[in-house]
């Protein structure tokens, strides 16, 4: 017999409608540990819960990257949906793919060029191949209720259509027992999520599309509403902020290599790193305009602190989440373990 070990958020945690399905969080390590198979780990914690839930199986030494193009500690390798105590074997569960970073997939996605020294030999990880998948265009499993969405980072219920933004850093920081934010997403996230930069297996497109400097969205003043309304769970500002100014430091240009999101734009200027104003597209200018981001002022007298200060004052430098509320994930997240 081998103990399943992993963490557990109730349905209904955060703020608004809260979190609309369960969500269990696991440790591969764990697995490896207990020399526990994934899928049986998988539909152990399903019959244990047995009641609508996203299931996460994590990859703490891998890397992978964010929306825009950061790359960041930790990733999620498998996701599944349950419910009733089962998995659908058809459409409940995605494996990420393991990416292979090479000199000319760095010259494809120039923002990999931050793997090159601190993340140098680590697996990366983003969204699943499409030759793997049953559902041709979204990143998603289902099983019943639940919905897991764009590689992992959006939940749903499928009844009552209550849905949950979960960014990665968020996620990580619940599996490294610190703190996370609830709020609204609001008007700046909800835009800020469209500035992708194009990936291969990306944990929302599965090919490249959207580089630096455009809007996947393309929406223009209907984009800050688009998840506006929606409860998220994230990373404190200064996690965020930490990781997006070791890219800038790195050579990472907004615009050129990283997105354009309302947070890389923020730290850049605040910092005074380079911002590549001409190559954010009108589409996306017109949708940063609609929540005060204005493109041209960019750079402009910035008031040039040190890395270390920005990150110190994160909180008000980068903008995003409406109703923040701070907490430790110890308080709203419970660590589980099944004998299996």
């Amino acid at each position: 017999m081998a103990e399943l070990r992993f963490r557990f958020m109730a349905k209904g945690a955060g703020v608004g409608t809260g979190l609309p399905i369960n969500m269990a969080f696991v440790d591969r390590r764990d697995l490896i540990e207990e020399g526990i198979a994934e899928s049986d780990a998988l539909m152990s914690i399903a019959r244990e819960v047995n009641a609508p839930l996203g299931i996460n199986v994590f990859d703490m030494e891998a890397i992978t990257t964010t929306s825009d193009g950061i790359v960041v500690d930790g990733a999620i390798v498998t996701m599944a949906a349950a419910d009733i105590g089962r998995v659908h074997p058809e459409f409940g569960c995605l494996h990420m793919a393991r990416i292979e970073v090479t000199d000319r997939l760095i010259q494809e996605e120039p923002h990999l060029a931050q793997i090159r020294e601190e993340f140098a030999g680590r697996p990366l990880f983003r969204g699943p191949d499409p030759k793997d998948k049953l559902i041709p265009v979204h990143n998603v499993v289902m099983t019943g209720r639940a919905v897991n969405n764009n590689s992992a980072t959006e939940v749903m219920d499928a009844i009552s259509m209550e849905e949950m933004l979960l960014p990665i850093l968020g996620q990580l920081q619940v599996m490294r027992d610190e703190d996370v934010v609830f709020g609204i997403t609001g008007e700046v996230i909800s835009v800020g999520i469209g500035m992708t930069v194009a990936e291969q297996f990306g944990r929302v497109f599965p090919t490249r599309q959207f580089a630096a400097g455009q809007t996947a969205h393309g929406s223009g003043e209907y984009a800050k509403t688009l998840k506006a309304n929606i409860p998220c769970m994230v990373a404190p500002k200064r996690v965020l902020a930490r990781y997006i100014v070791r890219a800038l430091e790195a050579g990472m240009a907004p615009g050129v290599h990283i997105g354009c999101s309302p947070a890389v734009l923020a730290l850049a200027h605040a910092i005074g790193f380079p911002i590549a104003k001409d190559r954010i597209e009108p589409k996306a200018r017109v949708e940063l305009g609609s929540i005060g981001v204005d493109v041209d002022s960019l750079g402009v007298d910035s008031p040039r602190l040190s890395p270390d200060e920005a990150i110190s004052r994160a909180d008000e430098i980068v903008p995003g989440v409406v109703s923040p509320m701070l907490c430790a994930s110890r308080d709203v997240v419970s660590r589980e373990s099944i004998t299996v």
